[in-house]
């Protein structure tokens, strides 16, 4: 109400100013003409002229009404260059700050909710660099003040500085436009004011910001770096530390660049991803899903029976399908590749030293140009009591004990509802484990949908894990020979006895131990870096889980590109990581892939959307497996086909879910999803059928009638 009411008062004002041709006094002529009276009533009461000059210079930049120019020159011709600064300057600074505000409370809640997908990268600049963006803009004279006004109201860019930087930016082009002003008299139009000289003064107070940025750039370098002693020259252009998928990757891309790169690996190449993470863990979901079929073989017209094994084997082929895919990884190929790969631990003494304890024994020193880090996370482990005392695993250390191991254990407690604790609650059940997985928060997968937490609660269910939201560890025991976990639920505690301990509640940055304390980075939290995956030291760069915001695996290698090129040639251009589309799949079964927003954001982000969904149930393919469960959800822009987030739950998802994640980066909607083949019968056919749910909720339904209209006419 109160927004309506403002607008209907701003209406009526312009309407007035209009009705009573008000603008006629703020064109070059009319000023003109009533100079020599203003100048009059100027040298009668300088004080109370003054005043109502400036109310109305800030009235009419408020309200975005032609003349501000006009009244600037005026300043000029009736105050003179000081004083006639000193009113324009604040009062065009007020003006443009209420101009900037009713934008805000008018118009920016109903953009941001419209247009808020497309606006995230614009917002997240104007939040690292409104000042500098703001600044470059008040300086260059082509882009009208009243449109900057009403555009940065839309941003979260604070009123404070908005102001402050209108303040100094707008001040050089007054101070121009005031001193034309004090020759009013003998001007004949605008462009007068527009001579060669002073274009070119223009154009140089619009070069300002770029000199400004580079200078500050450098007192920022002098900064960080005070207290080292940088090296006269170097032994390598890149020390990339770390072999995990951002390191291989950053290295690879330094030497197809032909540039000096060691690679520094304390434990195995492939970091956790082929050693503890995706590689195991697939494997042993396969194994799992073969045991789950041959279980449930009546459903696909077969002789079921519950399947034996022998979990040595079962073991031993996780750890064979680790060796076969290792040599992708290995110190071998990549030596090949030209990278100078070094085993050991490497620790930074100063912003261009590494100091490698290697696995011979040997110290090594090498200084670089530029240094990438990719030393990945570790798991977290809660601080229960007794648990250190009763022993547990997390997804780093269960595939060496269970390789220890002759049998599966019986009784498996899961901490953590997330991707990896349902992944692994699920495999064991279904090799015949007793599973119990423990979520402290009310729904399994947290950061999806509630629809579909509910979906993978039940499959795990569905596979025998007894599944505990809502409740908390509390402590573990151990009574006799008996290991325990203390769960609590509204005040009630309940006893877990258990033979292995599983926690799966999260993973931190891996930061310590690398020297990064001596060099004042700040270890005790995922580590800080820029757009362009700088430190606070402009030449150690890092990727991959240690800056997060995604903990995958392909995202450490798309950071490693960034990385990697910004550390070698970023002396040339420097190029902002890109966070745009991120696809991730949980492999439970079946699977959970997603891409973009999920309805829970768009809704914490208040981004309009639509929903649209496809049940795989009626999908042919599935049918014919006996695998009709789960559905695509499509997030669009009401009214449109423009994709804002995809969620897909079913098996094959994360292959189904390419398609989309291509539509996205290339900014195609549904209706080019529609209009393409798609094999018959496959997975990917549910993303054609789920682009026409949309066309079908789209259809023209007026134009439809009059189609049908013509059809009948036709069959006369």
């Amino acid at each position: 109400m109160r927004k309506i009411g403002l607008m209907l008062l701003i209406f009526l004002v312009v309407a007035v100013f209009f009705a009573l041709d008000l603008r006629s006094y703020l064109t070059l002529q009319g000023m003109q003409d009533a100079l020599g009276e203003f100048s009059r009533w100027r040298d009668t009461s300088p004080y109370l002229v003054s005043g109502i000059f400036f109310v109305i210079y800030v009235a009419v930049t408020a309200l975005s009404l032609p003349g501000a120019a006009i009244l600037t020159l005026a300043a000029g011709a009736l105050f003179g260059l000081g004083w006639g600064l000193v009113l324009v300057s604040f009062a065009s600074s007020i003006g443009a700050t209420l101009a900037f505000l009713v934008s805000r409370f008018i118009l920016r809640d109903t953009v941001q909710q419209r247009f808020g997908g497309r606006l995230k990268t614009i917002n997240a600049g104007v939040e690292r660099e409104g000042a500098f963006y703001l600044f470059a803009l008040r300086l260059v004279p082509l882009f009208p003040f009243f449109l900057i006004n009403l555009l940065m109201g839309l941003t979260p860019l604070k009123t404070r500085t908005f102001y402050w930087v209108s303040q100094l930016g707008m001040l050089p082009g007054t101070a121009v436009y005031i001193n034309a002003g004090t020759q009013l008299g003998s001007l004949e139009s605008l462009s007068g004011i527009m001579s060669p000289s002073l274009l070119l003064s223009f154009a140089l107070l619009g070069t300002f910001p770029l000199i400004a940025k580079k200078l500050l750039a450098v007192i920022n370098r002098r900064r960080v770096y005070a207290g080292f002693k940088k090296p006269r020259q170097y032994d390598r252009n890149l020390v990339v530390i770390g072999a995990g998928s951002g390191g291989l990757v950053a290295s690879y891309i330094a030497a197809t660049v032909k540039a000096k790169v060691t690679l520094v690996e304390a434990n195995k190449m492939g970091g956790d991803c082929l050693n503890y993470g995706c590689v195991p863990s697939k494997a042993l979901i396969k194994s799992a899903k073969v045991a789950h079929q041959m279980h449930n073989a009546e459903r696909f017209g077969l002789q079921g029976n519950t399947p034996t094994f022998d979990f040595k084997k079962l073991t031993g082929r996780i750890e064979q399908v680790i060796k076969e895919i290792e040599p992708h990884d290995s110190v071998e190929r990549y030596t090949g590749l030209g990278v100078d790969v070094v085993q050991g631990y490497a620790r930074l003494v100063d912003p261009w030293t590494v100091e490698i304890d290697r696995a011979d024994g040997e110290k090594q020193r090498l200084t670089s140009r530029a240094i990438v880090l990719a030393t990945g996370a570790s798991p977290v482990v809660p601080p229960l009591p007794g648990l250190e005392e009763t022993g547990y695993v997390t997804s780093d250390t269960l595939w060496e004990a269970l390789s220890a191991l002759q049998e599966l254990p019986e009784r498996i407690v899961v901490l953590g509802g997330g991707p990896i604790g349902c992944e692994l609650s699920q495999s064991f059940a279904r090799l015949g484990a007793k599973v119990t997985q423990v979520e402290m928060s009310d729904r399994l997968m947290g950061r999806e949908d509630d629809d579909v937490s509910s979906f993978v609660a039940s499959s795990l269910t569905s596979d025998g894990v007894t599944v505990l939201v809502e409740h908390k560890a509390v402590r573990c025991e151990q009574v006799d020979d008996k290991k325990q976990i203390i769960v609590e639920q509204g005040g009630v505690e309940a006893a877990l006895e258990y033979d292995m301990l599983i926690c799966a509640v999260g993973r931190k940055a891996r930061l310590k131990g690398y020297g990064l304390e001596s060099l004042g980075i700040d270890t005790d939290k995922p580590l800080q870096t820029n757009e362009f995956l700088e430190t606070r030291f402009p030449n150690i760069y890092a990727c991959g889980d240690l800056i997060g915001p995604y903990q995958f695996t392909h995202v450490a290698s798309h950071q490693a590109w960034y990385a990697s090129v910004n550390a070698l040639f970023g002396q040339f251009k420097k190029f902002k990581a890109d966070y745009r589309v991120i696809p991730r799949t949980t492999f439970t079964d079946p699977e959970v892939s997603r891409v973009g927003l999920s309805e829970r954001e768009a809704k914490e982000q208040e981004i309009a959307y639509e929903v649209t969904r496809y049940g795989i149930d009626d999908l042919d393919r599935a049918i014919a497996e006996t695998a009709a469960h789960g559905f695509v959800k499509v997030l669009t822009s009401p009214g449109k086909d423009n994709i804002l987030g995809v969620t897909i739950v079913g098996e094959h998802s994360a292959e189904t879910m390419s398609e989309f994640v291509l539509a996205m980066k290339h900014g195609l909607g549904l209706n080019k999803l529609l209009g393409t083949i798609h094999t018959y019968p496959t997975w990917a056919e549910a993303n054609k059928y789920a682009a026409g749910e949309w066309k079908r909720n789209h259809a023209p339904e007026k134009l439809l009638s009059l189609v049908e209209k013509f059809h009948a006419w036709r069959r006369k």
